[in-house]
């Protein structure tokens, strides 16, 4: 019964989630979607790239420690 319960109160958030997005999109400007939007995928890009750049600089101080391991070996 309990299960039944989980799945009851999952439905209503998801539904909750879902009610909430479609209002947004209804009460609020195109314009104003439009800059949030632009903003979220500017900020999304600089995300990447920051996190892109860290893990290049951290796989290529891998590859040259192994490069210089194997010629000194």
């Amino acid at each position: 019964m309990s299960n039944n319960a989980g799945k009851t109160v999952a439905t209503l958030l998801i539904g909750a989630a879902i009610g909430a997005a479609a209002g947004y999109l209804i009460g609020t400007d195109k314009s104003q979607r439009e800059d949030q939007l632009n903003n979220l995928k500017d900020s999304m890009k600089d995300s990447f790239e920051r996190l892109s750049s860290k893990i290049k600089a951290k796989v290529g101080k891998k590859a040259s420690d192994i490069e210089e391991e194997i010629y000194s070996a």
